[in-house]
Parts: structure tokens; C-alpha cells; sequence
């Protein structure tokens, strides 16, 4: 059995805006599929400013997110190709 190695490109970008952090992250298919979410993190006024623990936060809402979107990409495809409905796993 012959092995293949695909690749994905993820790309995650942060704003940062006083006490708030927005993360947008986009995985690039090989078929050429984008799939695109976004996450936010918010610190409380008196947390002392940590724009890297925003970034991970607002990183993982926003990963966790193209994880589902991943999911029923991949639910879809199954159910159109086998005529039937799928039921896919909660993460």
C-alpha cells in the first residue's frame, strides 16, 4: 500500500484592540477549500496585560471552530456521496 503525505496551510492572524483580542484563522484545502472562523478572548480590567495568553485564547476559540467547520465539511461529503445522513462526533 502506497503511502501520501498531504499538506495544509493554516494561517492565524491576531488584532488586538486594549482588552480585547480577535483571531482569525484559515485553513487552505488541497482542492483549493478555504475554511475560515473566527476567535475572540477578552481580559478582565484589573488581569495585567498578557497579549500573548489573549492571542492563545482567541487562537484555540478560533482553531476549535475551523475543527467543527472540518467536521461537517467532511459529514456533508459523506452524506452526498453515500445518500444517506452521517452523524458526526462532538469534539
Amino acid at each position: 500500500m502506497a503511502h501520501t503525505t498531504v499538506g495544509w496551510h493554516i494561517e492565524l492572524e491576531f488584532q488586538e484592540d486594549g482588552e480585547r483580542t480577535r483571531a482569525v484563522a484559515l485553513v487552505r484545502l488541497p482542492d483549493g477549500t478555504e475554511v475560515r472562523a473566527h476567535g475572540h478572548a477578552s481580559r478582565h480590567q484589573v488581569d495585567a496585560d498578557q497579549p500573548r495568553v489573549g492571542e492563545e485564547i482567541a487562537g484555540a476559540r478560533a482553531l476549535n471552530e475551523i475543527a467543527m467547520r472540518l467536521l461537517t465539511k467532511a459529514h456533508d461529503e459523506i452524506d452526498e456521496a453515500s445518500g444517506r445522513t452521517s452523524h458526526p462526533l462532538h469534539v
